[in-house]
């Protein structure tokens, strides 16, 4: 392996020099699978240090985004079907977001980088100590406009879209809106992401092609890229294929 690391830096800077920078993507979502696959390969190691190693991953992909010029980041952390898993790792789970979200109002290169963190989805599902550290996160950075890294946690895209629905009818229902004027506009307004630009690129690592519900809506028009890596494992030279593959797709829009 560290025979190959030198091959792989030049290979790093290959790409990233002859990536076409008009056609960047913007707004990058990813599907972050393979952690607990990732703790089994390793033989008799707790699932939880998987996710541990997740979590160094996704700090190593927002510098990559920074480095590359991609302001907006939008991850898969926690699904609503999530908390099926056992007892032990739902709880590891919940100590470690607690950890990391508490983590970010001093970390110094998400303030020396100016990006805002925000969590989207159905944050209630949480128990107060992770509600709180997520606001603490959020707080600390919520005066940050220009990045932003989205945190899916308890999400799932078909619930986002009911959700969506549930509230425009409320709103029906109060005699504030007429049934004729729903739209996709209102849609968008009403999902956890409001406000933000739909995603240019959905990546999911461990060899999986599906979304497994992740921004159903919003990734519509998205551009897909699977790769074999499991997250825990995901190189920048797996990184620098994806945006690659994405410049150079020619993107019609249906047209």
């Amino acid at each position: 392996m560290m025979l190959l690391q030198p091959l792989y830096s030049i290979y790093e800077w290959y790409i990233s020099r002859n990536l076409e920078k008009e056609n960047m993507p913007k707004h990058v979502a990813i599907i972050m699978d393979g952690n607990r696959r990732y703790s089994k390969i390793q033989g008799n190691v707790n699932v939880i240090e998987g996710h541990k190693r997740g979590v160094d991953t996704l700090e190593n992909v927002l510098e990559w985004c920074i480095d590359l010029g991609i302001d907006i980041v939008t991850v898969y952390a926690f699904s609503t079907e999530n908390f099926n898993r056992s007892k032990d790792e739902v709880s590891d789970l919940m100590d470690l977001f607690v950890n990391k979200f508490l983590s970010i109002s001093s970390n110094k290169k998400i303030h020396k980088n100016k990006v805002r963190v925000k969590a989207v989805g159905k944050l209630e599902l949480f128990s107060e100590d992770v509600r709180a550290a997520i606001e603490d996160a959020e707080k600390s950075t919520e005066h940050y406009d220009k990045r932003l890294i989205n945190i899916a946690m308890g999400y799932d895209g078909r619930v986002e879209i009911v959700d969506a629905f549930k509230n425009i009818a409320q709103q029906v229902k109060e005699g504030k809106i007429e049934p004729e004027e729903i739209n996709e506009d209102m849609i968008n307004d009403n999902l956890y992401t409001a406000g933000l630009e739909d995603p240019n690129l959905v990546i999911r690592t461990s060899g999986e092609e599906r979304l497994s519900g992740f921004l159903l809506w919003q990734s519509s028009y998205s551009e897909l890229y699977f790769t074999d890596s499991l997250w825990p494992e995901l190189r920048k030279v797996d990184f620098l294929r994806a945006i690659r593959s994405y410049t150079k797709r020619q993107r019609r829009f249906g047209r």
